[in-house]
C-alpha cells in the first residue's frame, strides 16, 4: 500500500531466538539496556541513544541524517533506524511564524521519509511516499520547507513501511509567538514507544497467520470453572459460545504485547529509569507523546494530579485528572506541581497489562521512587463489542464481504467513557468529554454533509479496512475545497483504532453536533461512534489511516483528495 510502497523490508534483525520472543522477566526489567541510556537532556528532559549528534536542535535550518544504528535494549545487539545517530531522534524546537528548512539525507539501503505528525503543511511537504512525494531514495537528500503556523507539542516519524517501529521517530516543540498560554517553570518531554528485537516483517507475517499469537492472556479452563461458579454453568457456557461464534476473545486488547515489546520512556527501558529533575516548588509541564507503533498506554504519576492543558498541540481548558489513556500518535501536555521534595514515578502501563514504561521525576538524579503494580488485565464486555443495547445508533452497517468477520449491532458515542480497564478504578481518568479547546471551533458553519465510515476488520485473516474495503480495493474520498464536512466513524471491530487525518484538523463533536475539542488523532473504542468536523482547506492528496502500524499496513488506510468543486464534483 502507499505507506512504504517501495520497500519490502527495512532492517533484518537476524533474530536467532525462537520466533523473536523476549522473556517476561527480560521485558519487565529491561535487562542490559546498555548503550542507549544516555543522560537526560536538560532543556527538555529527553534521554536519547547513540553517540552522534545533539539531543536537541533549534533554529530554522536543520540537517537530519537517517542511518542504521546498533542498539541494545534487552541484552542483545540489534540494528535500529536512527536520526542523527539517536533513537529516539533529536528534539526539534521551532518557533511559530518561522519558515523552517529541513534537509533529510538517507544513508539507508531502502527509501525513507519523515512525516511531521499534526503539522498543517502543504501536501508536498507531508512526507507520505507514493501520495504526497516520491520518498527519499538511498543516498539522496530531500529538503522540507514550510511555514510553522501553529504552536505546541508534536512529533515526527517515518512513513515508510516499518521504519517507525525500529526507531525513526522524535519530538517537536513549537514555541508560541506570544508566549505560553499555560506557563510552567520547567518542562520535560515524555516520549513513549515500543521496541522489538524481532524483525517487524516477521511480526506482521505472524499476525497474518495467527492474529492472537502475542496474546498471552487468553482465557483458560480454570477461568471457565471460576466463571461457572460465579455466574452459573449455563450462563458461563452461553458467554463462551457467544465469543466463539464471533471468533473473538475478551482478552484481545492489543495485537502485539510485551511478549515481543520492551516499552520505552525517552529511549530508556524500565530498569534504565529515565529521570527528569525539578527544583522544589516548580510547576512542571510534561509534554507526553505516544510515539509507539502499536501500544496504548494508561499513564499516571502516583502522588501527583495531572492538569491537562493541551491535547494534540491545541490548548484546552485545564482539567485535573489522576490518569489518562493515550493511543499511538496522541499528544497531551499536562502540568504537575510536586509539593514534596521527593521522587515520583511516571508509570505508563500497556492496555493489556503485559508490561509498562517507567521513569522518574525527582529533585536530583538517582533518587528512587516506588513502582506501582500493574492493574489486572481487563476483559472486553458485550457492550464493548457493540453487542449491548444502544440508543444513538444512526444507521445500519452496510453489507460487507469476506474481509469483515464481525459487525457491531448497537453503537454508542460514549465520549465520557474512560474505556475498558479504567472504569471505576478509584482514579479520575481523562475522557474526551472532559476536553474543550480554547477559542472554540475553527469554523462556525455547520457541516454541509456527512461521510460515514465503518472501521472494519477480519481478525482471523488480519485484514483491516474502512467500510470493508482494504486500501488496495478502495477509491479516494473526495472533499471539495472550502467545504466543511462531518466524518462519522463507527467502530464495528473489537479493537481500539487511533484514526489520523493528515493535513487538516479533526474537530470532535458531541452527539448533538456541538464542538468539543480539536485533535489530529482520534481514538475510537470498540463499539463506539465518533463524529468530527473537517474544514477542507488544504488542497492535495492526504493520508487517512489507523495509526496502529500493522493495521495500516493490513489495509486501514484511505486517500483523501481535496480539490476545487469543478474537479471534485462534491463526491464522497
Amino acid at each position: 500500500m502507499v505507506y512504504g510502497i517501495w520497500t519490502d523490508a527495512v532492517i533484518s534483525m537476524n533474530d536467532s531466538r525462537p520466533r523473536g520472543f523476549l522473556s517476561r522477566r527480560g521485558f519487565v526489567q529491561g535487562i542490559a539496556a546498555g548503550g542507549l541510556l544516555g543522560g537526560a537532556m536538560r532543556s527538555a528532559g529527553f534521554a536519547a541513544g547513540g553517540t552522534a549528534g545533539a539531543a536537541e536542535l533549534s533554529g530554522s535550518e536543520f540537517e537530519l541524517t537517517i542511518d542504521e544504528l546498533s542498539v541494545n535494549f534487552t541484552g542483545k545487539r540489534r540494528m535500529a533506524t536512527a536520526v542523527n545517530g539517536r533513537v529516539p531522534g533529536p528534539l526539534l524546537r521551532w518557533k511559530e511564524g518561522d519558515t523552517v528548512t529541513i534537509r533529510v539525507t538517507n544513508r539507508l539501503k531502502a527509501p525513507t521519509s519523515i512525516h511531521w505528525h499534526g503539522m498543517i503543511v502543504p501536501a508536498g511537504m507531508d512526507g507520505v511516499p507514493g501520495l504526497s512525494f516520491d520518498g527519499i531514495a538511498p543516498g539522496s537528500t530531500f529538503t522540507y520547507r514550510f511555514v510553522v503556523n501553529q504552536s505546541g507539542t508534536y512529533w515526527y516519524h517515518s512513513h515508510s513501511r516499518f521504519q517507525e517501529q525500529v526507531g525513526l521517530y522524535g519530538p517537536i516543540i513549537i514555541e508560541p509567538r506570544h508566549g505560553e498560554r499555560h506557563a510552567a517553570d520547567a518542562e520535560q518531554v515524555i516520549l513513549l514507544s515500543d521496541w522489538t528485537d524481532a524483525d517487524p516483517e516477521h511480526i506482521y507475517r505472524t499476525l497474518k497467520l495467527q492474529s492472537d499469537t502475542y496474546n498471552y492472556g487468553k482465557r483458560t479452563v480454570q477461568d471457565f470453572v471460576r466463571d461457572a461458579r460465579e455466574q452459573g454453568y449455563a450462563n458461563a457456557r452461553a458467554e463462551r459460545k457467544m465469543w466463539g461464534a464471533m471468533r473473538m476473545t475478551p482478552t484481545d486488547l492489543l495485537d502485539v504485547s510485551g511478549a515481543v515489546y520492551t516499552y520505552l520512556m525517552n529511549g530508556a527501558t524500565p530498569s534504565g529509569n529515565w529521570t527528569g529533575t525539578f527544583a522544589h516548588g516548580q510547576k512542571i509541564k510534561l509534554r507526553i507523546i505516544n510515539g509507539s507503533s502499536m501500544s496504548i498506554f494508561d499513564l499516571r504519576i502516583p502522588g501527583l494530579k495531572l492538569s491537562v492543558v493541551a491535547a494534540d498541540g491545541q490548548n484546552v481548558e485545564p482539567v485535573s485528572v489522576d490518569e489518562l489513556r493515550i493511543a499511538p500518535a496522541e499528544v497531551y501536555d499536562v502540568i504537575v506541581e510536586p509539593i514534596e521534595a521527593r521522587a515520583y514515578t511516571v508509570f505508563a502501563q500497556a492496555l493489556d497489562r503485559s508490561g509498562f514504561a517507567r521513569g522518574t521525576l525527582a529533585p536530583r538524579a538517582g533518587m528512587p521512587a516506588d513502582v506501582p503494580s500493574m492493574d489486572a488485565r481487563a476483559l472486553l464486555s458485550m457492550q464493548d463489542m457493540g453487542m449491548g443495547m444502544g440508543t444513538d445508533q444512526e444507521s445500519a452497517a452496510p453489507e460487507y464481504g469476506p474481509t469483515v468477520d464481525a459487525v457491531a449491532m448497537q453503537t454508542l458515542s460514549r465520549l465520557d467513557d474512560p474505556g475498558v480497564g479504567l472504569r471505576d478504578n478509584g482514579r479520575r481518568v481523562l475522557t474526551y468529554a472532559d476536553l474543550h479547546t480554547l477559542g472554540g471551533a475553527l469554523d462556525t458553519r455547520q457541516p454541509a454533509r456527512t461521510i460515514e465510515l465503518h472501521l472494519t476488520g477480519h481478525m482471523a485473516r488480519y485484514i483491516w479496512s474502512f467500510n470493508g474495503q482494504k486500501f488496495s480495493e478502495s477509491q479516494p474520498l473526495h472533499l471539495t475545497l472550502g467545504e466543511r464536512v462531518r466524518i462519522l466513524l463507527i467502530n464495528d471491530s473489537m479493537m481500539i483504532h487511533p484514526i489520523h487525518l493528515h493535513g487538516m484538523w479533526s474537530e470532535l463533536l458531541t452527539p448533538e453536533g456541538e464542538f468539543l475539542v480539536r485533535k489530529h488523532t482520534v481514538m475510537v473504542q470498540p463499539g463506539q461512534r465518533i463524529a468530527f468536523a473537517v474544514n477542507a482547506d488544504a488542497p492535495g492528496a492526504w493520508a487517512f489511516h489507523c495509526h496502529l502500524i500493522y493495521h495500516m499496513e493490513a489495509g486501514m488506510f484511505r486517500e483523501v483528495r481535496v480539490e476545487p468543486a469543478a474537479v471534485a464534483g462534491g463526491a464522497a
